[in-house]
């Protein structure tokens, strides 16, 4: 399933969570140039999306993502294979988020966003990734599967309002209390984040 929102994602250099392993440097690389290619055409369609110039056509962009973002899941499922869910402590804080980034854009292949989101949890409790990356996930899966999100994080924009609106989500009156432990913004302010600008 394709969705409007578009996750931008923040890549932050962090102190290394655990402080004594060493890094994968080589690994960490081919994430981040994994990332690099990921991100190039989701940046020319929000170019088009907004009414700004790119040097590409919609199409050669929608061809490119869907054939970088397979090209990516093949290499990510490799990575998956030989290391686990690579976290802070294997790719440091911009290699993990980068290669969260890349799962999330693995919706052809649900039951791999799902491997990799059992084994990020395992992470989670280490603190050896992102608690606010592993929300993001965990509702893509939901959603993915046809189930309610937990968090809310996963919007379409509402094409007669031309607000965000979040895909469904269990005992919604709770959201904000599940988005505040695990460090995300209240929810309107979140959906405010994808309301066209004025």
């Amino acid at each position: 399933m394709k969705y409007i929102l578009t996750i931008c994602v923040s890549l932050m250099l962090c102190a290394n969570a655990s402080g004594v392993s060493k890094i994968d440097t080589a690994l960490q690389k081919k994430i981040l140039l994994m990332f690099r290619q990921d991100q190039k055409w989701r940046i020319e369609s929000d170019k088009i999306n907004n009414g700004k110039s790119s040097a590409y056509d919609e199409a050669t962009i929608n061809k490119n993502m869907a054939k970088t973002d397979s090209l990516n899941m093949m290499e990510a499922k490799l990575i998956i294979k030989k290391h686990g869910y690579p976290g802070y402590n294997l790719v440091d804080t911009s290699g993990s988020n980068a290669f969260w980034a890349i799962i999330q854009h693995c919706d052809d292949d649900v039951a791999f966003q799902q491997q990799a989101l059992t084994l990020m949890s395992r992470e989670i409790k280490r603190h050896n990734a992102n608690g606010e990356d592993y929300a993001l996930l965990q509702d893509r899966v939901l959603v993915n599967q046809g189930h309610k999100q937990l968090y809310g994080t996963q919007v379409r924009i509402d094409l007669k309002t031309h607000h965000a609106k979040p895909f469904p989500i269990q005992d919604s009156l709770q959201v904000d209390k599940r988005r505040k432990a695990v460090g995300l913004i209240p929810l309107q302010d979140y959906l405010k984040i994808f309301e066209p600008k004025q």
